[in-house]
């Protein structure tokens, strides 16, 4: 009898109350399900720890390692957080006039963190720019962004067009003492695929490269020397001399190219600080200057300051 009673208890925790959810059931997985989506792994959640720490990139790029889940909403909400953080103006202007439909841009958010504070080097020589040996890519401490520059490297034919270039990365590494040294820049158009240099390159049938490819997205890209499309105003805003550059477009509308600037003795140097600055750079009321570690700043001059 006792034992029966024992029984008759212990099988009323599964069969009495059929709303209540038996262990290794169906009706527990609606529980398990929403668990899934609780602490950490809650956007909202993740949005307020990245937030308290200034949306580090470096952090969210470990985060997107953990798992598929959280490289996921990394794509979607924590590197779309980071530009709009970052730089405003910059993510404003991309965005405006249905350039970026639901909130997509091409390539994808996390591309556009990468172009915003990392240098990709010059992993290999192409065909209108040599090196003797591969400079890896880095995280820029401070990069400005710049329609102004953008505007320099579009031929007169595409000046509709809407374009931010990044001031050269000096790699001093490479080069010797008095020699020009390398540079690397990057850019991004606005709404690429609706763009006049798009068209361009798709009415006259322009070939994609074969061994390059867009070192924000991976996409491939056309190589805007093969077409015909660099102005002398780019080497003049790089500083450059002109024919010593190449750069490339991916098909997202990533910009991403290379340099040797012009070596400038200590005469041309203090000339140019008395003008206030020389080709590669200058300050402009449409720069965007992102800075990877301070917040965003606003002054006359720039849009803000875009740091790791």
């Amino acid at each position: 009898m006792e034992r029966r009673r024992k029984t008759q208890n212990c099988n009323s925790f599964s069969s009495s109350d059929p709303s209540t959810p038996t262990f290794g059931s169906a009706a527990a997985s609606p529980s398990i399900a929403s668990d899934a989506n609780s602490g950490i792994l809650n956007e909202t959640v993740l949005v307020l720890v990245f937030r308290s720490i200034n949306w580090d990139p470096h952090v969210i790029c470990v985060a997107a390692c953990v798992s598929r889940r959280l490289r996921a909403v990394a794509s979607r909400v924590l590197f779309r957080e980071l530009c709009i953080s970052r730089a405003p103006r910059m993510v404003t202007a991309l965005t405006a006039g249905g350039a970026a439909p639901g909130g997509r841009l091409g390539g994808g958010w996390h591309s556009l963190a990468k172009l915003l504070f990392f240098c990709c080097g010059f992993a290999a020589p192409t065909r209108f720019f040599a090196l003797d040996r591969p400079t890896p890519g880095h995280f820029i401490a401070i990069s400005r962004f710049s329609k102004t520059s953008g505007r320099s490297f579009l031929v007169r034919r595409c000046w509709g067009d809407l374009l931010f270039v990044s001031d050269p990365c000096e790699h001093p590494e490479v080069g010797g003492v008095g020699e020009d040294l390398l540079g690397a820049y990057r850019g991004v158009f606005r709404g690429f695929m609706k763009s006049k240099t798009r068209a361009w390159l798709i009415g006259k049938k322009q070939e994609l490269e074969s061994r390059v490819r867009c070192p924000y997205c991976g996409a491939r890209v056309w190589s805007m020397m093969a077409a015909g499309l660099v102005p002398k105003t780019a080497s003049r805003r790089l500083g450059s001399h002109e024919g010593r550059l190449d750069y490339f477009v991916c098909v997202n509308g990533h910009l991403h190219g290379f340099c040797w600037l012009a070596h400038l003795s200590t005469d041309e140097e203090g000339n140019n600080d008395e003008e206030g600055g020389g080709g590669g750079g200058g300050g402009g009321d449409d720069d965007e200057a992102v800075d990877r570690d301070e917040e965003f700043v606003e002054d006359d001059d720039y849009d803000g300051n875009v740091a790791l």
